[in-house]
């Protein structure tokens, strides 16, 4: 591991004229993901700039009845907070499902939005990446990919983004608010993440030097009747090979509201509006849930050894989408 510098800071606008002075700064929350990739050599900064001191850790109603996180919210805490599990129950899941309850205790909203991928290219620092050096290739095209991506990817990148949180606020419509040393700016989380094209070494849109200091939740009804569900190589600990965020409002046996993102297969959550298009004012039929599904799903575009992942995902939308149906059938609605 390089030798590097560490410096606390107590105020948001100090710790982006840090930064700024310093281009060779990394922001420290957790440190679950950054921490791991100085020790491999991916991450070599020069010096860390602690900001859990920062007064950025409330979850906090907005007068329009969203919701507003700070970025250096633990994950325990945000799967925990009570209005989070009311009113958008498949965030709470989807961060419950990610990791364990050590790393969870650790890991911050805003180090989430940021982690890397677990590319097993990008990680090994022997191998060609060109997230990690742009230009170098990307042997996963060719090589191991059976958890790569089988939306969005490019001849230059196949690997997928690993957050389960990232997800559910995909469904959302989350804004990502942030501070720069020139003022503060905010992104819709549909925009946060830059389309893989032939720079996948660009992941976000953030500014440089830009502090994430928040997620804003708009209100959402629907977002109440929501789930997450996640699937792994094993139950205990592991990155999914395929998730969804399923929220679902139907009334007299029509769909009224929909909302659905998949995880893991995409270099961002991927937000399904095709499906979503199919379903809204339609019929609450299994029928119907799985045209909207291979409506989604026609744009895949599957590689020799993870083509299993398109089946993996129909099933899984129509399972939770007729789940949901069921449980508002049953409650009258």
């Amino acid at each position: 591991m390089r030798e590097f510098g560490y410096e606390r800071v107590l105020d948001v606008s100090g710790a982006v004229a840090v930064l700024g002075a310093d281009p060779e700064a990394r922001f420290l929350g957790g440190g679950t993901n950054l921490v791991d990739l100085m020790k491999a050599g991916v991450e070599r900064p020069a010096r860390l700039v602690d900001v859990r001191e920062l007064p950025l850790d409330r979850i906090e109603s907005t007068p329009d009845g969203g919701l507003r996180i700070g970025a250096t919210v633990t994950n325990s805490d945000l799967a925990a907070h009570p209005e989070v599990r009311l009113r958008y129950p498949a965030l709470s899941q989807a961060v419950l499902a990610g990791a364990s309850g050590q790393l969870r205790n650790m890991a911050t909203v805003g180090g989430n939005l940021l982690q890397r991928t677990r590319c097993g290219y990008f990680t090994d620092v022997t191998k060609a990446c060109n997230k990690r050096v742009p230009g170098s290739g990307c042997p996963a095209v060719e090589g191991e990919h059976r958890n790569a991506a089988v939306f969005g990817a490019s001849e230059h990148c196949v690997a997928v983004h690993p957050s389960d949180m990232g997800v559910a606020l995909a469904a959302f419509d989350a804004v990502v608010t942030y501070e720069t040393v020139d003022g503060p700016g905010e992104l819709a989380l549909s925009d946060f993440y830059l389309a893989v094209g032939d720079t996948p070494h660009r992941e976000t849109a953030l500014p440089a030097g830009a502090l994430i200091t928040g997620v804003v939740l708009p209100p959402a009804p629907v977002a109440a009747r929501s789930r997450y569900r996640k699937v792994r190589e094993r139950a205990s600990y592991a990155f999914a090979i395929g998730s969804a965020a399923v929220a679902l409002d139907v009334r007299d046996g029509v769909v009224h509201d929909v909302r659905l993102a998949f995880g893991a297969v995409a270099s961002r959550p991927w937000r399904a509006r095709a499906a979503e298009s199919a379903l809204l004012g339609g019929p609450a039929t299994g029928e119907a849930f799985a045209a909207a599904a291979d409506a989604e799903l026609a744009a895949a575009s599957p590689l020799p050894q993870n083509g299993y992942k398109v089946p993996l995902l129909r099933n899984l939308v129509v399972a939770m989408l007729t789940e949901l149906a069921e449980s508002d059938q049953e409650a009258g609605r």
